[in-house]
């Protein structure tokens, strides 16, 4: 049995699987982890490995690690991006330095089948990934997510506030509207432009793909088809430890 971990940005997610997945759950790093932790695995027998993908800190990295060394007596596979894995090839000239969020994002893709896809995670970032129907990766663009560049755009202003939700507009009239108008359609934008600039490289229309937290918020603003991909990392890192056996 493995213990499969993403530690995001947000969110700690994870995953036990054997032939299949058998308990999976989520937990925020503002939340008791030790606790939630206890309480997903403790019903189950022990994983005989434990792999992980991080994008947080040594730190929270740290913590994790005594938190399951204690739970599951293992210690962490930490798992970094490669020059390649799975039949996907990495286009950085330094493997590692691609967020081995992107690079599992790209290997459950690519397992997935069905030609090329242009790969978006929808969270505190917004990353953009090409990837070959041949699983060679093109490259990518990094911004910020939608809600963090509201958050940007308030904390660095004295006169922009928004005082309710606000509702995405294509013209807004109050200034609520106005800052969440501006970061979510700023966001399909580039998803838009990356994907028109993609196709030719790609040899066809890629299929698109969102995944994380604003994901389901993102879609319906898009002018282009596009589907919802849940658990990608976890499903990527549990492909990737199944070719290590």
């Amino acid at each position: 049995m493995k213990l499969l971990l993403d530690l995001g940005n947000t969110r700690l997610k994870w995953a036990l699987t054997s032939d299949r997945w058998l308990a999976h759950g989520a937990v925020g790093w503002n939340e008791d982890l030790d606790a939630a932790l206890t309480e997903g695995l403790t019903s189950w027998p022990r994983p005989d490995i434990v792999l992980a993908a991080s994008v947080v800190d040594s730190t929270r990295e740290a913590l994790i690690a005594a938190i399951v060394m204690r739970l599951c007596a293992q210690p962490i596979d930490w798992r970094r991006s490669p020059a390649a894995a799975c039949g996907v090839r990495n286009a950085y000239a330094e493997p590692q330095r691609l967020g081995v969020d992107r690079f599992l994002t790209m290997v459950a893709a690519h397992a997935h089948g069905g030609g090329p896809h242009v790969l978006v995670g929808v969270g505190t970032a917004l990353t953009l990934d090409a990837l070959a129907t041949d699983g060679r990766h093109l490259g990518g663009l990094i911004a910020p997510g939608p809600m963090l560049m509201q958050q940007t755009l308030l904390s660095a202003t004295a006169q922009v506030r928004m005082d309710a939700a606000g509702r995405v507009q294509e013209r807004a009239d109050n200034t609520t509207d106005a800052v969440v108008s501006g970061c979510w359609l700023a966001a399909v934008a580039l998803i838009e432009r990356f994907v028109g600039q993609s196709t030719d490289d790609l040899g066809a229309r890629p299929t698109l793909c969102l995944s994380g937290g604003d994901a389901e918020q993102l879609v319906p603003l898009l002018s282009m088809p596009a589907q919802v991909t849940h658990n990608a990392v976890l499903r990527g890192l549990a492909l990737w430890a199944d070719a290590d056996e």
